[in-house]
């Protein structure tokens, strides 16, 4: 059978749905790269509608199309001989005044050096392009700084349920198969912001069916975070290493995002000797994922969910009852999905990477949730005083960190203390220069005006001898 997404994939910009405003924006990109000649980036979340926007754009021009996946040709070379001929040389075919389009899917999937230079590549090629190229991401936040700036950026959203509900009418209509209204509307909201994935369920729903009812969507929902719960009961309380594992099979979670999951939310059952067990097996778990994410090998997930799962469930020492209130992880993988969080996030990774010396990718994967820990709920109260001092964050950045209500007492006198810590720390590393009484440094104010205009000679000692910004820094790392 046909995939339904690409059966009916927009064939013009006008058939879109949803994302008026970024529809209108990437036709401005189009018809004004003559003037700008930029590269553009679609981003957002997936099931959108980036990949179709793009090829209906190529449509409506009447442009040839260059597709490359990111993530599947991802060395420097591959990339420079393949897109590069393509966005550079002229069309082959002459269509739409002379233009090709490159399309380059999964470009936030390109990491620095495990590439092998291909990020480098990119944001060269983007630089040197003679055709309109696209780059279409997930989360433009993991691309590098330097291609982010060498493009435009158009972001999508989510597809509102409002939006998805005429497109499943009318694929039922083509596909001529009757349907109740509320059989519709509750896919459209089992998927709302997902328009792939409403297409895929009306599809798989739909087959063999003349008619669509209510009772069909209701028995068939898929997997949600209700069912993430109803997992994390079996892998930590019920559940042998086999049915674990195997249970690990039906939740629609990678293990990328299952391992935050589990991390989470073990602790709340498990204690002393098996915690410190599970807690090995997520380490190993975390290495596996490491070599996924520097290789793209994906086969090694199989390791990372043998020991999150099996390994977890293996650890368990003693019978566990009753019922736990699990939560959502509040790892950083599980934020960063509006550009409010996004925006606050990349601002503490910032002030961390500028006080350390570090990247801002090593603050942000690293740093920060080891801060998130230390200092969760703002338990250890000094320690969070002085990341706040040290970073020199607000409310709502030290809510961020620690998990805490931004206007909440605690982290309104903790940023009060820490403001307090810093003036003390610039005092220390001054030498003693602002000790004394406020008339004190008034009469030292006008001897010393006196002193310049006496002598200037004496003037130029005294500035020689202030403190250098070395020492300010030394200053301010005393209290860390």
């Amino acid at each position: 059978m046909t995939d339904w997404t690409e059966k009916y994939r927009p064939s013009s910009l006008s058939e879109l749905r949803g994302n008026d405003k970024a529809r209108d924006a990437l036709r401005e990109w189009a018809e004004t790269w003559d003037d700008h000649r930029k590269a553009v980036i679609l981003h957002g979340p997936p099931g959108i509608g980036k990949t179709s926007a793009a090829h209906a754009l190529a449509a409506d021009k009447g442009w040839p199309t260059i597709e490359l996946n990111a993530s599947d040709s991802r060395t420097k070379d591959v990339i420079e001989r393949v897109a590069g001929e393509a966005a550079k040389s002229g069309t082959l075919t002459g269509g739409g005044g002379g233009r090709r389009l490159l399309i380059m899917d999964e470009a936030d999937n390109i990491h620095g050096n495990a590439d092998r230079g291909g990020s480098r590549a990119i944001t060269s090629l983007v630089k040197e392009a003679s055709q309109p190229m696209i780059l279409i991401a997930n989360d433009f936040y993991e691309m590098s700084n330097g291609l982010r700036n060498a493009c435009e950026d158009i972001e999508f959203r989510g597809v509102s349920k409002r939006s998805i509900l005429p497109v499943l009418r009318d694929l039922c209509r083509k596909e001529g198969i009757e349907f109740d209204s509320e059989a519709l509307e509750q896919i459209a909201e089992t998927n709302s912001g997902d328009l792939r994935g409403a297409i895929k369920d009306l599809q798989a729903l739909a087959e063999g069916k003349d008619r669509l009812t209510p009772e069909d969507v209701v028995t068939s929902e898929r997997d949600t975070t209700e069912g993430v719960f109803d997992y994390l009961d079996t892998v930590i309380k019920n559940a042998g290493p086999q049915e674990a594992l195997e249970a690990s099979y039906d939740v629609d979670e990678t293990p990328d995002d299952l391992i935050n999951w589990i991390e989470d939310n073990m602790p709340k059952d498990y204690h002393g000797e098996e915690l410190v067990v599970a807690y090995d097996f997520l380490a190993n778990a975390d290495r596996w994922l490491g070599r996924v994410r520097a290789t793209q090998n994906y086969s090694f997930w199989r390791y990372a969910g043998d020991n999150m799962t099996a390994g977890v469930a293996a650890a368990r020492r003693e019978e566990k009852g009753g019922w736990t209130r699990y939560g959502p992880p509040s790892y950083w993988s599980k934020l960063g999905r509006s550009r409010g969080t996004r925006d606050k996030r990349d601002y503490i990774a910032r002030k961390i990477a500028e006080a350390n010396g570090v990247s801002m990718s090593t603050a942000r994967r690293k740093i920060m949730p080891q801060l998130a820990v230390m200092t969760h709920h703002c338990k250890n109260r000094e320690l969070t005083v002085a990341m706040a001092a040290r970073y020199e964050l607000d409310e709502e950045h030290v809510a961020f960190v620690t998990g805490s209500g931004k206007n909440t007492n605690k982290v309104e006198s903790i940023v009060e203390d820490a403001q307090e810590l810093r003036e003390a720390a610039s005092v220390a590393a001054s030498q003693g220069a602002f000790e004394g009484t406020a008339e004190g440094d008034h009469d030292a104010s006008e001897s010393a005006d006196d002193s310049e205009e006496s002598d200037p000679a004496a003037a130029e000692e005294t500035s020689e001898e202030d403190p250098s910004e070395e020492d300010e820094q030394a200053g301010l790392s005393e209290f860390m």
